[in-house]
């Protein structure tokens, strides 16, 4: 496992990918079946879809995925900088 691959952030990046596709699954099985006028989820399943906030794990999903990628670019930024430095003093 390389230095690159146990960043905090890349770890935001990818959980942040899992809750946004949790959350577009949740979407998806909560609001087609009104468009496509298939059969309606029970009326419970619908409700918990709604109450526990599924649907909203898609946008909490991007900004994990976006805090992530800031992180990635800190730590990137941070990494060159010691280099230069390190290199200069030589």
């Amino acid at each position: 496992m390389t230095r690159q691959s146990r960043d905090a952030g890349d770890t935001l990046v990818r959980v942040g990918g899992v809750v946004f596709v949790l959350g577009m699954l949740a979407v998806i099985a909560t609001f087609v079946p009104y468009v496509l006028d298939l059969p309606r989820l029970p009326s419970i399943a619908w409700g918990l879809s709604i109450a526990w906030g599924l649907s909203m794990m898609m946008p909490f999903g991007l900004l994990v995925t976006l805090v992530g990628l800031f992180v990635t670019a800190r730590t990137e930024s941070r990494r060159r900088r010691a280099a230069r430095e390190a290199a200069a003093a030589r």
